[in-house]
């Protein structure tokens, strides 16, 4: 259920930048926020799965109780740039918003992890409808390609059907 990250490229407008590598360290800073986003930053509330909480209890609630994006998840060829000559005529000095904007190339990472489960199911003769919800967890993953494994933990009934989601 473990990924890297190859290549990500990435270009944004932020209008006439004051600092262009203040805000490209903006960029990768929250490129990485949004990958533990969608990936590792699973909710575990007290529910059938997880019976030893006490009743209506959140129990990821900081990072001390799930993971959060380490060196090794970096891209391991991390290409960030800045759209050159793009004013913007109506704000202060033509900038543009540097902060969350940057978040939404991560769910890249969230959709690649998803085509290769499919894929890896695809190869295996499973073709139905394959849902994955975020955070594709290194659990959902390995659970999502659905193979021997797979089999002996959700059964021979509904290993076809199977859809990866909360802890194991």
């Amino acid at each position: 259920g473990d990924f890297h990250i190859l290549r990500t490229d990435i270009l944004m407008d932020f209008g006439l930048s004051m600092n262009p590598n203040i805000d490209v360290g903006q960029i990768e800073g929250a490129f990485m926020q949004g990958v533990g986003m969608v990936t590792m930053e699973g909710i575990i509330w007290s529910d059938e799965q997880h019976k030893w909480l006490q009743s209506g209890s959140l129990f990821t609630q900081g990072p001390g109780t799930y993971k959060i994006p380490s060196f090794n998840d970096v891209p391991i060829n991390f290409r960030v740039s800045l759209f050159k000559n793009a004013s913007n005529p109506f704000a202060i000095f033509s900038s543009k918003g540097v902060g969350e904007p940057a978040l939404t190339p991560s769910t890249t990472v969230f959709f690649s992890i998803k085509k290769a489960i499919e894929s890896y199911r695809h190869d295996n003769g499973l073709t139905k409808y394959f849902a994955l919800n975020s955070p594709a967890t290194c659990e959902k993953i390995r659970m999502g390609c659905a193979d021997n494994f797979t089999k002996d933990v959700v059964g021979e009934e509904t290993y076809e059907n199977f859809q990866p989601n909360g802890s194991y």
